[in-house]
């Protein structure tokens, strides 16, 4: 029979004073979330109800000095750039996290770890700097203008990498030890192993590090304001400009006024929904894969 008490441990009173401690601590995160979320509905609450839902996304194009609001090219940009990201950094992420864990030697996965760790540490302006100073010049001489949805991608794609590449490599190293010693009696490869014993097992946990990065990837600024090239049109192909919601209000907040700042504010309640989407459906996948445990 189950017991119904979560922890059987005994408590002392040092316990319950911990215990008060981190109850505290958590009821202050959800206050200052639940916050910052009230602030933004209440921002964007003039320019919904003067401009209507519908028009945020009809609207041809965003003019605000010509009353038109339309977000639909910069909530495209951001799907696109995020996308494409995800596209280039998740597959060479599974690559380099199952390198790491099944075929580099110790010392060898100890220092990719680390300076994989570096990379994520990296700040987004500086990765913004290298792509705006090496990688769009390069991309403008093979297909103008350089500033692009591509540029954006790859950008991103390096930007998130690590925490693939970080989350499949613990995700393959919680296999338990006896179905690699059952691999190894019955002569399997590494790469068999990988493949047919080990990602079976993994694959929650790598899809939860893949969806970490979608989320942050989301939210990114400096890098999308910086190679992206800020022109709220919907692209034509990866070596055109786009504009996302997070570099509009970037660009925007500073001199906006009423409707014009309002209307900001509605963008960036759609990207905490869209990232709020982004975690409900990793911890969907995390609770599904728990109960098929």
């Amino acid at each position: 029979m189950t017991s119904s008490v979560r922890n059987p441990l005994p408590r002392s009173s040092r316990d319950r004073r911990f215990d008060a401690v981190l109850t505290a601590a958590a009821s202050v995160s959800a206050l200052v979330l639940g916050l910052v979320v009230l602030f933004l509905m209440i921002e964007a609450l003039p320019a919904w109800r003067s401009i209507g839902a519908m028009r945020f996304l009809t609207d041809e194009g965003w003019h605000p000095t010509e009353d038109r609001f339309g977000l639909g090219p910069m909530i495209l940009g951001s799907l696109l750039v995020t996308a494409g990201a995800i596209a280039i950094a998740a597959p060479i992420g599974w690559a380099a996290g199952v390198f790491v864990q099944l075929y580099l030697p110790v010392r060898g996965a100890r220092a990719y770890r680390q300076a994989m760790a570096l990379l994520a540490g990296v700040p987004s302006v500086v990765l913004g700097l290298f792509g705006l100073l090496t990688l769009v010049p390069r991309l403008a001489a093979w297909q103008p203008p350089g500033a692009s949805w591509l540029a954006g991608s790859l950008v991103l794609a390096i930007m998130i990498l690590p925490t693939i590449v970080l989350s499949t490599d613990a995700a393959f190293g919680a296999v338990s030890p006896d179905l690699r010693r059952a691999a190894a009696a019955l002569g399997l490869g590494r790469w068999t192993f990988a493949r047919r014993v080990a990602w079976p097992v993994a694959r929650p946990a790598t899809g939860m590090g893949i969806f970490q990065a979608l989320a942050r990837a989301i939210g990114e600024t400096m890098v999308v304001l910086m190679v992206c090239g800020n022109v709220p049109k919907v692209p034509a192909s990866v070596f055109d400009p786009v504009r996302t919601l997070t570099a509009n209000i970037a660009l925007e907040m500073g001199y906006a006024t009423r409707l014009h700042r309002s209307a900001l504010f509605v963008g960036g309640l759609g990207l905490v929904l869209a990232i709020a989407g982004v975690l409900i459906a990793a911890w969907l996948l995390d609770r599904r894969s728990a109960e098929h445990a």
